[in-house]
């Protein structure tokens, strides 16, 4: 009998995850949705700009967009009150980009939502199955912080 091979072994895995994470897409467009103007993009500068200010530069390469793409989010973000520029004195070329307290309110309207959607759905989870759940979770998000450095470690 031939042997199958790590990655086929992988496969049923690999499905499973993609289904749990379109239903994990859902709920936080569902949550997001709660935010009037404020697309996922958007959201997760939020989240960023949540952990400390920082500048177009680092902004963008943290959320893996083009300066002129975080601009744009930026700017947009600033009109909704959500976001506050700055150029600090000693270094009158950078723009510091800083949450305003509408937008950390925003950030935890969106957690709050969420986390009662994930209650929703893990209450339909047998009780004994969530211990197993809640292991293969932590296992995922540590193999995924550990192929992609601070992936989870901005979230609030």
């Amino acid at each position: 009998m031939p042997r199958m091979s790590d990655d086929s072994r992988l496969d049923p895995v690999v499905d499973a995850v993609l289904a749990s994470s379109r239903a994990l897409v859902a709920v936080s467009a569902r949550s997001i949705a709660g935010v009037t103007g404020v697309t996922l993009p958007q959201y997760r500068m939020l989240v960023v700009l949540h952990a400390a200010p920082s500048n177009l530069s680092q902004l963008a390469r943290a959320l893996d967009v083009a300066p002129s793409t975080a601009m744009r989010m930026a700017d947009r973000l600033v009109a909704a009150g959500l976001v506050t520029r700055t150029v600090p004195p000693e270094n009158r070329r950078e723009t510091r980009l800083e949450i305003t307290a509408a937008g950390g309110q925003a950030i935890r309207r969106v957690n709050a939502r969420r986390r009662r959607d994930l209650k929703a759905v893990l209450s339909r989870i047998a009780p004994d199955q969530r211990p197993q759940l809640a292991a293969a979770m932590s296992a995922f998000a540590q193999a995924a912080e550990e192929l992609w450095k601070g992936i989870s470690s901005k979230a609030p």
